[in-house]
């Protein structure tokens, strides 16, 4: 079994487990209901479809009950798509009346479900979103796989001991490359000293435009 597989059944067994914590609304109810909005459909689909079938994997191999509770999970496509994410969050709280929202594959997912989260007070377990704040943005956020910053740094460090000095950076340009861009100096700040020369590229979300500078 291969180390990303076993993190998604860890990631699927973390949001099942959840909902026997001390949450009111779902200690009265005999199912705690989990809303799993993932990309399905688009360019982040191969994420959605992994996480979905942990989920799967795990309730088959472990059952869909814990402490006592049964589990359903109501599986939504948001495509990656921001406002459609916050709708199918809005939905799966207000009319499905779930426990937990979980899932979320890319930052701005995550970042447009966190105000109902707070406002609803429903824990929105993070499963792929990668950027550091995330779990900033709302007192109901939890995170269960990993953040930018991890790796990031990592290559730093990796650059320092192996005598690198000249860095060029491709990154997206927007949060999570952000994220990884500023965390591989910020935190590795031997490497900033040391770089004769740091350039880097940013490649706009959906777009074959980029801009670079050095």
């Amino acid at each position: 079994m291969s180390i990303r597989t076993k993190t998604l059944l860890q990631v699927a067994a973390g949001a099942a487990l959840a909902g026997t914590f001390a949450f009111t609304a779902a200690q009265a109810q005999e199912t705690v209901k989990i809303g799993l909005i993932v990309p399905m459909t688009g360019g982040q689909a191969s994420t959605g479809k992994q996480i979905d079938n942990a989920v799967k994997l795990y309730m088959q191999q472990h059952g869909d009950t814990v402490a006592g509770k049964k589990i359903e999970v109501i599986l939504k496509d948001d495509a990656a798509v921001p406002d459609n994410t916050k709708r199918l969050a809005q939905e799966l709280i207000v009319n499905d009346k779930v426990n937990i929202i979980a899932g979320f594959g890319v930052t701005p997912a995550a970042f447009a479900a966190a105000p109902l989260a707070t406002q609803a007070k429903v824990p929105e377990v993070v499963m792929a979103a990668g950027t550091s704040v995330i779990t900033e943005r709302s007192p109901y956020i939890v995170r269960t796989s990993f953040t930018l910053a991890q790796s990031s740094t990592i290559i730093g460090d990796w650059a320092v001991k192996n005598g690198i000095k000249k860095v060029a950076t491709l990154t997206s340009d927007y949060a999570p490359g952000n994220d990884a861009r500023s965390s591989s100096r910020s935190i590795s700040p031997l490497a900033a000293a040391k770089s004769s020369k740091r350039s880097r590229c940013l490649s706009p979300i959906r777009t074959s435009r980029r801009s670079c500078s050095a």
